[in-house]
């Protein structure tokens, strides 16, 4: 990924990603949060994981982001993107809305 296309990703994952890290690292805590979300083989979710690696990566200054990060940020806006254009007629507490949060996103 050139400089460009880092700045891309960076500044859509910045837009998509609207919870602060302590927000997000709160959620994860919740049973919610929890109770949504593909098992990535260990008992936990795919998304909890990605909710865990995006509050490493809002943390880091720009300067220390590497490569997989960027990767990261890529699949968190691809996920968001898609997961939002299935909106259900009823948002609050619907599993659409837990595994959004879960990547970092809260659609309220």
């Amino acid at each position: 990924m050139n400089e460009e296309e880092k700045k891309e990703v960076l500044d859509e994952f910045n837009e998509l990603v609207n919870m602060t890290p302590s927000e997000l690292e709160k959620w994860l805590k919740t049973e919610e949060s929890k109770s949504v979300g593909w098992d990535s083989g260990d008992g936990e979710s795919v998304g909890h994981k990605s909710g865990e690696k995006i509050i490493q990566i809002k943390r880091k200054k720009r300067a220390d982001l590497t490569d997989r990060d960027f990767d990261h940020m890529r699949k968190v806006v691809g996920y968001i993107k898609r997961h939002r254009a299935q909106r259900p007629k009823e948002v609050k507490g619907s599993n659409w809305a837990y595994s959004l949060k879960n990547w970092g996103h809260d659609p309220a």
